[in-house]
């Protein structure tokens, strides 16, 4: 049956991360995922392709991405024309900064985003031009020691900007709840085993005891999203991950979902996908490969 290569990478335990820097003319490497964390940054990839997880997003001529682990990805050819292509990937272990270090104040920044690419993160044009000189400096430089001081650097400034998107569902990454508001943690948590289930605000507002004005607006400044939105994105990331996952019909999955019908499903998921659930299931077994 078709399934998702896992890549064993080439880095070595007695390595702190693994670079190459590549010239090619076209995208061919299938969706893949490895436990590693992965900096992957895409030069002259105008109209490719950008699979991560469940987001399936056209490309501009720059992109890069910090990929947590094992979160499926890959860059497709879609319409690029480019032949000269420079693709710049720096995997490294989860591992690498160990929990004392990361838990250090200095490393806040850094250790809030390495948790946030467990959906996969995507860094605006703007933040990439402005670590644009840093990545060409860590490929020149020889000392493997200097390479790791700026690899951080690049880290750091990249977390302390904040100027990224997460792409992927938390359901279908199965991404854990990460919050600094125990109350939004909460919610987090029942809405994760809960969502096929019909949720009232009030339960919520209850759970966590605030009035139901008060969770909503609450909600909405914390996570970015009203609470039916993020709901919706819960139910929209399972059904997805069961599309990749099984060969479960589309009507079944949208009733074990929490979909109340199949014509209003197809309808939200072209809304929030840009194609059908036939599509996106098409679209996935295209770029498997059989192993």
């Amino acid at each position: 049956m078709n399934k998702i290569i896992t890549e064993i990478t080439p880095l070595s335990e007695k390595d702190c991360f693994y670079l190459v820097d590549r010239t090619k003319d076209c995208f061919n490497y299938p969706i893949h995922h490895h436990s590693e964390y992965e900096l992957n940054f895409v030069e002259g990839c105008q109209d490719a392709v950008r699979v991560v997880g469940d987001s399936i997003e056209r490309i501009g001529n720059f992109d890069l991405c910090l990929l947590g682990h094992g979160i499926e990805h890959a860059w497709e050819q879609g319409e690029c024309q480019e032949k000269n292509i420079r693709e710049i990937t720096i995997q490294f272990s989860a591992d690498l900064f160990g929990d004392n270090l990361l838990n250090k104040t200095q490393m806040a920044d850094i250790k809030r985003m390495l948790a946030e690419s467990s959906k996969g993160i995507a860094f605006s044009t703007k933040a990439i031009m402005h670590v644009y000189s840093r990545i060409e400096n860590l490929i020149k430089l020889d000392s493997g020691f200097y390479q790791l001081v700026e690899l951080l650097q690049i880290l750091h400034e990249l977390a302390v900007n904040r100027d990224y998107r997460q792409l992927s569902s938390t359901s279908f990454a199965k991404a854990k709840v990460n919050s600094d508001s125990r109350r939004i943690a909460k919610a987090q948590e029942y809405i994760s085993k809960h969502f096929k289930e019909d949720i009232r605000l009030c339960d919520l507002a209850k759970l966590v005891g605030m009035t139901e004005t008060s969770f909503s607006r609450f909600f909405k400044l914390r996570t970015g999203r009203t609470m039916s939105d993020y709901i919706l994105d819960m139910k929209i990331g399972a059904a997805t991950r069961a599309l990749v996952d099984s060969t479960t019909s589309i009507s079944e999955i949208c009733y074990d979902c929490g979909f109340n019908n199949v014509s209003n499903f197809n309808r939200i998921f072209k809304k929030k996908k840009k194609c059908s659930p036939k599509e996106f299931r098409e679209y996935y077994q295209r770029h498997k490969i059989l192993i």
